[in-house]
């Protein structure tokens, strides 16, 4: 018991040391888990043949993982994307397992090994590639969406290939390592429920299996998530996502099938459940530290006796490998018009072997297709490529995304062709409501963006606008803004739109701007520079969202208008005081002291104006929120009444 103490101590510190130094140096935090890995097993030796043993336990994390991915998608979602999953995913598997194929021929290799050793290095890394997708927000883009539909393709890929490969054994490795198969057989057939039946009872057994899956998921999972969380024990309800977890996975394991397809599919299921967010919180946590378990595992496997021995074959084996599957991912975006910087994210990110590479040469090696010794290599190859790929997304962020970017704002400006009363500056999700405002009251407006996708993405929905920097006076003067009457000021650069008022304001002081402001000190600046009106991104939606609460609170609809109303006169007669103070302090300790007793001023008075009695004090804007007349309830109720009685009956006294 103490043995298993220290070993998962050594384990956790070396994560603790190694995944925040990484994290802060910019590598990511599958790397620092490797790298912990390998410190702790070849370089130090503090772990050692247990290894082997602790990662297919943590290889439960790729099986967590692709539940929680399941459960991001909704089966009408799978159907859209099945042009991608089976022409892309299809491809790629088909491609590379041929090229892999050819190079081992010509190296002298066996049809039979060649084959095993195409499919297998075929497969990238499911928990490598969701994992940095997820830390750094690349799921969503057009090469995760892509990288996605191949990795599930070759997830649903490995149920064949385990069915497939033990036809491939060579007759001398059967004969050398009988009795060591016959064990194996014995030992495989407790552990399966479909050992030794025909070809048609295994199909419908699989069949029945996986229809048990949806259909349970789908009518008897509620119930049984309802019952669980009327106990209102939280820990109950981990144990029950663990266990429809676990259990899916043995029983796809007990019929022959791969538990992370299972589980994907009972999170497909699950997608569209009341219960799924509370599912995501529950299995995080576990799924997170099983992966990293098992990146550490892979890092403490590598055998540098052998690589060291191998030094050249090994290194050469990797590289190689992993510029064909690269070569291979770019040819495939080509054809299916994957585009820009995607296309870089889509070739590098896939361009390892994957974890399933260990499952299926170790499968290889028990069905006597592989020789052992051919495996060990093989499988270093496949730790190295794997080992190897947080620096190819290191690669994409530092050198590809940026010269991406650059060629993008070093564009030529567009011709503008046409001038307008009203110039925008800067159409983002706030610049798109005032330009479709003002156009659909037959405005004219010329509408500037330094973001060129942003640009195309408006021309697609027949919103004409141009690509520039509208900080540029020679592009403002061909916008017309000698002639323009108003300049909308709603860029995402603070310090461009303050400049942008401030040169606008200088040169044409007969243009009239309204200027968007982030807070309440961009507003002050962007007042300073001489912006005619200025308002906060988010005031007035947060005034409305706090009116909503009241509202759901149960406070009376004109008590809420009462209350906005007062909120927003103090917050502008105290906007002058304050936009003084701001004015004409210094950055010194003292005037922020000052100012922060000016704001706490200002809340002190609004609580007190909230608590005031104004019914005696309507504005002229609360016309509509009048109070109803005395004794409108009473009415209203008696009106209710009698129109609920039904024909030919009498209202009882």
């Amino acid at each position: 018991m103490t043995g298993l103490f220290l070993q998962a101590f050594i384990y956790l510190i070396a994560a603790v040391i190694a995944v925040p130094i990484a994290k802060r140096l910019g590598l990511g935090s599958v790397l620092g888990y490797l790298i912990a890995g390998v410190v702790i097993g070849p370089v130090v030796g503090l772990v050692g043949s247990e290894t082997t043993t602790i990662q297919h336990f943590a290889e439960f994390g790729v099986v967590m993982m692709l539940f929680l991915v399941g459960l991001e998608l909704e089966p009408k979602m799978l159907w859209a994307m099945r042009n991608k999953l089976l022409g892309l995913g299809g491809l790629q598997l088909g491609i590379t397992a041929a090229a892999v194929m050819g190079i081992a021929l010509v190296l002298s290799l066996q049809w039979s090994i060649a084959l095993a050793i195409g499919m297998i290095f075929a497969l990238s890394s499911t928990a490598i590639v969701l994992q940095t997708f997820n830390e750094k927000r690349l799921t969503k883009t057009e090469g995760g969406r892509s990288a996605f539909s191949v990795l599930l393709f070759q997830d649903i890929a490995v149920i064949p290939m385990l069915a497939f490969i033990p036809l491939l054994a060579l007759p001398e490795l059967v004969e050398k390592a009988q009795a060591a198969a016959a064990g194996a057989a014995e030992h495989h057939e407790q552990l399966s429920l479909v050992a030794g039946l025909p070809g048609w009872a295994l199909g419908l057994v699989i069949t029945a299996t996986i229809a048990g899956v949806v259909v349970g998921g789908h009518y008897l999972s509620r119930p049984l998530f309802r019952f669980v969380a009327s106990s209102g024990l939280r820990e109950i309800f981990t144990a029950t996502a663990l266990m429809l977890v676990i259990g899916i996975a043995a029983l796809m394991s007990l019929v022959g099938l791969s538990p992370a397809l299972g589980t994907f599919l009972a999170g497909v299921v699950l997608a569209n459940s009341e219960f799924r967010h509370e599912l995501e919180s529950n299995i995080e946590p576990f799924k997170g530290l099983l992966l990293g378990l098992f990146f550490i595992t892979v890092g403490a496997g590598i055998n540098f006796g052998i690589l060291f021995n191998d030094f050249f074959v090994i290194i050469g084996l990797t590289l190689g490998l992993m510029v064909l599957k690269a070569l291979v991912l770019l040819l495939l975006s080509f054809i299916f018009r994957i585009k820009g910087s995607a296309r870089w994210l889509f070739a590098l990110s896939l361009a390892q072997a994957g974890e399933f590479g260990f499952v299926l040469l170790s499968f290889s090696t028990q069905n006597h297709v592989i020789p052992t010794e051919l495996a060990q290599l093989l499988s270093l190859v496949v730790a190295l490529s794997m080992f190897l790929t947080p620096g190819l997304f290191i690669l994409y962020d530092k050198v590809i995304l940026p010269r991406y970017e650059k060629a993008s704002n070093d564009r030529e400006p567009d011709e503008i062709d046409e001038q307008g009363t009203v110039i925008i500056a800067g159409v983002g999700r706030f610049g798109q409501v005032v330009n479709r405002l003002l156009t659909a009251n037959g405005v004219k407006t010329v509408v500037l963006d330094h973001e060129a996708t942003q640009v195309e993405n408006l021309r697609q929905i027949n919103i004409k606008s141009y690509f520039g920097d509208a900080t540029r006076p020679d592009l403002l003067h061909t916008a017309g803004i000698e002639e323009a009457a108003i300049l909308v000021v709603s860029m995402d650069n603070q310090e461009a739109s303050t400049e942008l008022v401030e040169y606008v304001k200088h040169t044409y002081p007969h243009v009239k701007i309204l200027a968007r402001a982030f807070d309440r000190g961009h507003a002050y600046m962007l007042r300073h520079s001489g912006a005619d009106y200025v308002i906060k991104e988010t005031y007035r939606s947060a005034l409305a969202m706090g009116g909503e609460a009241l509202l759901s609170l149960g406070v009376h609809p004109f008590e809420v208008e009462q209350k906005k109303a007062t909120f927003n006169r103090i917050e502008k007669e105290s906007s002058e005081t304050l936009y003084e103070t701001w004015m004409g302090g210094e950055e010194s300790q003292s005037y922020d002291v000052h100012y922060q007793h000016l704001f706490i001023q200002l809340e002190e008075t609004i609580k007190e104006a909230m608590d005031a009695d104004r019914m005696d004090r309507h504005a002229m804007t609360e016309r509509e929120w009048t109070p109803p007349p005395k004794n409108y309830l009473d009415d209203f109720e008696d009106d209710a009444d009698k129109s609920s009685e039904q024909p030919g009956e009498e209202k009882p006294a």
